[in-house]
């Protein structure tokens, strides 16, 4: 009789505050036999891991799969399809499996192409991803200002290719979040000069950790970089400040 499969779980541990993971998050990582969890080819440390740590019992494998910092695409694939294996032999011999992210799953996370790859290596099995909070819906909370509001819209955009997006944009939104902002601080403070309206720029730094920063300007950004965890709210004049 063929063993039954695990279940993989896709769990977002928040923005970096422990208490932030979700209830149901907590009691997962309770239950599972192995934790994995995304990990530089240069070390093992892992955030995702360190702030899902209070939640995970001592006797619980935790395994680091290692990613290249490569912007070499086909490196990158051949990564994802290789833990994606991993992740699945642990699977077949029925055990339960957990993948930590940062924030939320379904959020720029790396999770995402792991889901993606064992979906379609191994369609039968069971996976359940469980939300997390988004480091911008935390830095938000941290500076008390709603994203959006009534019929306002709301971009979400990486900052990896600097303030791009926003200028090809032919309609600006009220409200633009930048993610991993701290590679083109300086060309996304130009952007949204150049879109005018932007009255409102705060960065957040670390956000929810024992080390967070908050910036009132993001211009101040101009003459020195920021931390590598850092993320813009900008949002024009007549919106919500």
């Amino acid at each position: 009789m063929k063993q039954q499969t695990g279940t993989l779980y896709g769990i977002g541990v928040g923005p970096g505050d422990p208490e932030l993971l979700t209830v149901k998050s907590a009691r997962i990582l309770s239950e599972v036999d192995i934790v994995f969890a995304a990990a530089s080819t240069k070390n093992d440390y892992s955030l995702a891991v360190n702030i899902a740590g209070p939640h995970i019992p001592k006797e619980t494998e935790v395994r680091m799969l290692q990613f290249p910092m490569s912007k070499d695409r086909e490196e990158t694939r051949k990564a994802w399809k290789t833990h994606a294996k991993t992740i699945i032999s642990e699977l077949e011999q029925g055990k339960n499996a957990a993948f930590l992210t940062l924030g939320d799953p379904m959020t720029y996370s790396t999770y995402g192409y792991i889901l993606k790859n064992i979906q379609e290596m191994a369609p039968e099995i069971p996976i359940t991803t469980i939300p997390g909070i988004t480091s911008y819906q935390a830095a938000a909370a941290c500076i008390n200002t709603p994203l959006v509001e009534g019929e306002e819209c709301l971009l979400v955009v990486s900052g990896v290719n600097g303030g791009d997006r926003l200028r090809q944009m032919t309609i600006k939104p009220e409200n633009v979040v930048f993610m991993k902002a701290y590679r083109n601080i300086k060309d996304i403070n130009a952007a949204l000069e150049g879109a005018s309206g932007f009255t409102r720029c705060i960065g957040v730094s670390n956000c929810s950790l024992p080390d967070q920063k908050i910036y009132p300007d993001t211009r101040e950004f101009n003459d020195r970089s920021p931390e590598y965890w850092t993320l813009i709210i900008a949002k024009q004049s007549g919106s919500h400040a």
